[in-house]
This record gives C-alpha cells, structure tokens and sequence, in this order.
C-alpha cells in the first residue's frame, strides 16, 4: 500500500494504526507536497517525516517539489475557504500524483495521511482518492482514524515523539487568512534581509530538528521545550550623513525607532560610541564593535555580507549597556563616527513569539 504523507504529527499516528488495520499490508511512504510554502517549511516537513518514517521502519519515495505546477492548478481559487473547491483540487493533484508513484513502484492500494488532520473534511478526501484510484485502476482505502478519540492520540503520539508540529495547512493562501484572523505577522513569508539566522525562524527550527536527529542516532537523552520571549524583526534600515549620502550601516538586533525616520547630530562621542539627541540612538564604530564582540571585521560592508549571529549581537548589547533590563536602544554599527548631522530610517518591529529549545538529559 503506498501512503501519501503530508506531515510527521499525522503520518505517525495513521502509518501506526494503518500497520494494526492492516497487518499484511506493506506500508510504503511518499511524501508529495508542492502545495507548502515556503520551501524551507517544506523542507522542515519532509525532514521530520524522514525521522517519524525511520523510527516506524518505514520505507519513503519523495516526490519533486512542483510549486509551480501546484500554484497553476489552483489558480482563481485563492480566496476559497478551507475545505472548498481549493482543497479539491490540492487533493487531486497530490493523490494523482501519488497514484502515478504506485504504479511506478508496483503498489495497488493507494491512502494519505491527510485523512487524519482535523482541518480536512473526509468525504473530500474519500471523493477524491476514489476517483484517482479508478482513473489509474487501482484499490483505496479511506478509514477514519480521528474517531473514538483518535486525534486526541495522534496527538499524543506527536509529543511523545517531538515531532515537529507546524500550526498551519501547508498554502500560502491558508497560511495567509490563518496569521489574519490570529492578528499575527506571517513570520514564514519574510526573509531577513541578512544572511542569518534568526529566532524562531524557519531556518532555526531545521537546525534544531537535525540536532534532534543526530542525537537520537547517538541515544543521548533529552527534550524538546518552549519558551516565550519578545521576537525581533527589521525590515528595512539606513543612514544618511549630511550629505546625504547612504553609508553603510549594521542595525543591531533590538534596535527600535518610535519614528521610522529622524534626522538628528551626534551630540557627542566618547569611547568609539556617538550618541545621537534623539531616539536615544546610539553609533557604535566598527572598531568598538571588534573590540566589545571579539570580530576582526575590516569594514561595515564585510559585516554586512558574513554577519555575526543574533546570539554574538545580543552579547555585544548587553555587554554595552551592562544593564539588568532588556534595551531596545538603537545601536547601529559604522565604520567611522564623527559630529556629524544624520538621517537614520528604521523599520522594525518586536512582538511576542514562542520557540523551541533542546535541553540535554543527565
């Protein structure tokens, strides 16, 4: 039986209950998904059903991820509700798909794991795989494993594991009305406008899950735990001298403007630090910073191409400012500074966030 599979937290519930459903049956994965965005979710999704499939020993194809293709077939249908005609289309294309993998590898029987995520209506998904199954001539199965407390066990399962549990479907659409009606920024849809990693990012949380993998092959004991904190992003910054020419300019993690855009002198300088009348803002030279953070970057533009992490930036804040209280003081890195009158634009943010830590069991 080939299995279609969306992701880790319904996969290993269903690829259990399906091996005591059908215990002559030979369960083999694909995972095929070019409906999720973007693709560094999609590329955390399929790491975890990489680990979910290996600890259930089972066997799993990918498929391509065709997002261009996806986003053709579901074209004029974006603003459709969940479990509309939207969601009928995603199914075929994925299950059609997934029928064209079982008679390449030789499967009759064809399922998905879909048929257990709460946010799918079943009698969709059993339309769907019945139609599929009888255009490629083959067998389906659609059971319902969320009844009889189903999903409260799934998602028991999940935590037991620490699997990894997204919050949204998977689309850019459900995604998008998703962050709308929680009033939430969608996170996943910004890059950072520096090569970094950032907190609670996408990118952090697949760093987290391969140190997940690497120490459950060496059996080393540990959890997976939550944190709230105050997240940070900046989306968009720079600084003019009287001139008016832009400079190059490092903004530092936590740097918060009540207006975006000031223009101020330096009132004063004093160890390599430029305090600006206004914002309480602060230029901190390139030299300063080496010596503070322990860099030897040889100029601003170099620091902006390989830049340190979030982690050495908020080390080199505190350090600065040597106070017990978060700051959200501008500091923004230069090459130079001078008494000077400056045009500094900042657009940032900070809000409320959860993430992931590992802690290590002694």
């Amino acid at each position: 039986m080939l299995v279609h599979i969306c992701c880790s937290v319904d996969s290993h519930f269903f690829l259990q209950k399906l091996q005591q459903s059908y215990p002559a049956e030979k369960l083999v994965g694909f995972f095929y998904d070019p409906n999720i965005h973007p693709f560094s979710e999609y590329e955390l999704r399929l790491l975890d059903v990489k680990r979910s499939c290996a600890k259930l020993g089972i066997v799993l194809h990918v498929g391509d991820y065709n997002y261009e293709s996806w986003i053709e077939a579901v074209r004029g249908l974006e603003k459709e509700p969940e479990k509309g005609k939207r969601c009928n289309v995603c199914f075929d294309n994925r299950l059609e798909e997934t029928a064209r993998k079982a008679l390449e590898i030789g499967e009759k029987t064809i399922t998905t794991t879909l048929l257990t995520s709460p946010k799918k209506s079943l009698g969709q998904l059993e339309k769907s795989l019945h139609a599929i199954a009888q255009k490629y001539n083959l067998e389906m199965v659609a059971p319902d494993f969320r009844k009889g407390g189903g999903t409260t066990q799934q998602f028991a399962l999940a935590k037991e594991a620490m699997l990894y549990h997204q919050d949204y479907c998977g689309c850019i659409f459900a995604l998008s009305v998703q962050r709308e009606q929680q009033n939430r920024w969608a996170d996943e849809l910004s890059s950072p406008l520096r090569p970094q990693i950032l907190p609670s990012s996408i990118e952090e949380r697949i760093a987290l899950y391969e140190k997940v993998m690497e120490l459950e092959v060496k059996e080393t004991p540990f959890k997976l735990v939550r944190e709230k904190f105050l997240n940070y992003r900046l989306l968009r910054a720079w600084v003019k001298n009287s001139s008016k020419e832009v400079i190059p300019s490092y903004v530092l993690f936590y740097s918060i403007c009540k207006k975006e855009s000031i223009k101020s002198k330096v009132a004063f300088i004093t160890q390599g630090v430029g305090f600006l009348a206004k914002e309480e803002a602060r230029f901190i030279s390139l030299e300063t910073f080496n010596t503070f953070a322990n860099t030897n970057y040889k100029n601003v533009k170099e620091m902006l191409q390989n830049p340190p992490t979030v982690e050495m930036e908020m080390v080199f804040r505190n350090s600065y400012f040597k106070s017990l209280f978060a700051s959200l003081s501008p500091l923004i890195v230069l090459d130079e500074v001078k008494i000077d009158l400056y045009e500094l634009f900042i657009q940032s943010f900070t809000y409320p966030d959860i993430r992931e830590n590992l802690v290590l069991i002694s």
